[in-house]
């Protein structure tokens, strides 16, 4: 059975989901109210503040694996370091309409690292509160896509996002504006339903800014956690994305792949039209989330399954943050049917502050063509090769400023016909995470 129905199956058997906090969520009024930074009066206002960071040490089983989606790749003669992942203040100011419900409510977040300092929320939204059903949101922040991309980092139980993920949006926030449609003072549910539709530049904070005139439609229908059964002991969320967007080619080259005789290969034709055509960027996704409400044995079933065309280089299949550019000569696009997922299981153990985490995640960047049949000399690379990765962790909430998580993941490439990925190459990491938070 393939890996999508497999998903299908998983997605249409569950009922119930743990809530968290996603990057595109309306503002908590009563976690607002209880910060202990106020610097205005609710008559106004609530000025909070909070943040957190994530020092960390990591194992290598290997010096210099080129293993990237741990944290980034090791030097060629490290296999331990320490890091400090990420580190986050993030202001918050809500203002209030007259009968006290969110008039306006503006983001700014910073994320430190040894490596610098770097913008990652700028954003305001202003909710309309006639029929308290829309809210317009322009700056940089999060697109509203998917689960785990919006998923915020200081709540996801493994340490970094699936390989999917991060290839697909290397950095899940971008420049643009947002329409959301929520009846927020409805009490049926109609409240637990939301369409979320923006307009983004597309490489995020990838690159320096837009390169080209395509922009991307980003939407999401979703559902909010609901109790399901007379007894309400299990609660569902989910929803579908979509993503319609494209990178302007300039070359006359653009390649694809193709059968020509019965062999499968990368091919293009050099003609004056492939200059200026737009290469898409085209996914589809969906997601749903299934918990018990138990605290002591909370389990949680996670799933999101993502499928489309991207174009991206010959060498990556990342979405690229500039137009790539060798020797002064613009170089073609390469466009590539993909799909990929993951799958969580977390399970409290005896509290809600002890975590078991079990996770599977996979990305196949060219559904074309698989295994010893991806070869150099028919225009592959290491970009067109499918991995899997098994994560195992544990999460301990020490107090409500501190939490320990350990974990271990262990990536697996299908054997090709790629110099060095003729077999699984040995790229395993353990990552041990303190993470600091107010």
């Amino acid at each position: 059975m393939s890996r999508a129905a497999l998903l299908c199956i998983f997605i249409l058997s569950t009922s119930g989901l743990m809530s968290q906090h996603l990057l595109t969520d309306d503002p908590d009024t009563t976690a607002l109210n209880s910060r202990r930074l106020k610097m205005i009066s609710e008559k106004y206002g609530n000025l909070s503040f909070s943040g957190y960071m994530q020092p960390q040490f990591q194992i290598a089983t290997k010096k210099g694996i080129v293993n990237e989606f741990e944290g980034g790749a090791f030097d060629h003669n490290v296999s331990n370091r320490f890091r400090l992942r990420r580190g986050r203040l993030k202001a918050e100011y809500l203002t209030y309409h007259k009968d006290q419900s969110p008039e306006t409510y503006f983001v700014f977040q910073f994320d430190g690292s040894e490596k610098g300092v770097n913008i990652r929320d700028f954003w305001g939204r202003y909710y309309e509160n006639k029929w308290k059903l829309f809210s317009f949101s322009m700056g940089m922040m999060g697109r509203p896509f998917g689960y785990e991309l919006q998923l915020s980092s200081s709540t996801r139980e493994s340490p970094e996002r699936g390989r999917m993920s991060q290839t697909l949006m290397k950095t899940e926030r971008d420049l643009g504006a947002l329409i959301s449609i929520n009846k927020r003072s409805s009490t049926n549910i109609m409240k637990k339903i939301q369409l979320d539709v923006g307009l983004y530049n597309g490489q995020g904070l990838s690159g320096p800014g837009e390169f080209d005139n395509v922009k991307d439609i980003v939407s999401r229908l979703s559902i909010k956690p609901m109790g399901i059964g007379k007894l309400q002991q299990w609660s569902i969320q989910g929803g579908i994305s979509s993503i319609y967007g494209g990178i302007e080619n300039r070359s006359p080259y653009l390649y694809e792949t193709v059968n020509i005789a019965g062999q499968i290969r990368m091919s293009s034709d050099s003609i004056v039209g492939n200059v200026g055509k737009k290469a898409p960027r085209i996914y589809g996704g969906i997601d749903a989330e299934i918990a018990s409400k138990s605290l002591k044995w909370k389990t949680q079933l996670r799933a999101e399954y993502i499928f489309g065309r991207q174009s991206s280089t010959k060498y990556s299949s990342y979405t690229p943050g500039s137009y790539p550019v060798s020797g002064g000569i613009s170089q073609p696009l390469y466009i590539r049917s993909f799909n990929g997922a993951y799958f969580y299981l977390i399970q409290n153990i005896m509290s809600a502050k002890n975590q078991l985490v079990l996770k599977y995640d996979w990305y196949d960047p060219n559904t074309k063509i698989e295994g010893k049949g991806i070869l150099e000399n028919s225009g592959f690379t290491d970009a067109d090769i499918m991995f899997a990765t098994v994560g195992v962790g544990l999460i301990h909430q020490v107090n409500r400023n501190l939490k320990l998580m350990a974990y271990y993941s262990h990536p697996m490439n299908e054997s090709s016909g790629i110099t060095n990925y003729t077999s699984d190459i040995d790229d395993d990491i353990f990552t041990l995470r303190t993470q600091f938070m107010f």
